[in-house]
């Protein structure tokens, strides 16, 4: 009800992290959003920079898993919240997490190819031959289409 959902554009700086966490899989890795702005001679300075932990749960293990690797520029919502810990030396310490809803790559950054994952098996061809008669009109739709396509 009262989860702060965020939506952040930036880099994988980490390798992704695939894991189980009871029955379930997840996959985490850290993204940098950093900021530029121009300066009043018309270069550009960096700006604030970002890191926030991302984890994804469920469905997004298999898609993140496949298409994503550390570099890739991505855009990633979820909802954000701080952990916090003790260290290795009992300090108490604190980090910025995103459970995700969605991760994508971003395509202003990276041209990519989409791959639909097939929702059911193939639905077996039909293998008959073509008879006699069927074959001459098949050449000709053939033909017809070669000629509508070299206009």
């Amino acid at each position: 009800m009262f989860e702060t959902h965020l939506t952040v554009v930036g880099r994988i700086v980490t390798d992704l992290r695939r894991r189980v966490v009871g029955d379930q899989e997840l996959i985490s890795f850290r993204v940098a959003s950093n900021s530029r702005r121009r300066t009043g001679d018309g270069t550009w300075e960096p700006g604030n920079s970002l890191f926030i932990t991302v984890t994804c749960w469920g469905k997004l293990v298999t898609g993140v898993g496949a298409g994503l690797y550390k570099g890739a520029p991505v855009i990633v919502v979820g909802d954000v919240f701080t952990s916090e810990y003790d260290d290795k030396e009992g300090v108490r310490r604190s980090s910025l997490e995103m459970r995700a809803t969605a991760v994508g790559p971003d395509l202003s950054r990276a041209i990519i190819r989409f791959e639909q994952p097939q929702a059911r098996p193939a639905e077996p061809v039909d293998t008959e031959p073509i008879a006699e008669d069927q074959s001459d009109a098949a050449e000709t739709v053939e033909e017809t289409a070669d000629l509508a396509f070299s206009a």
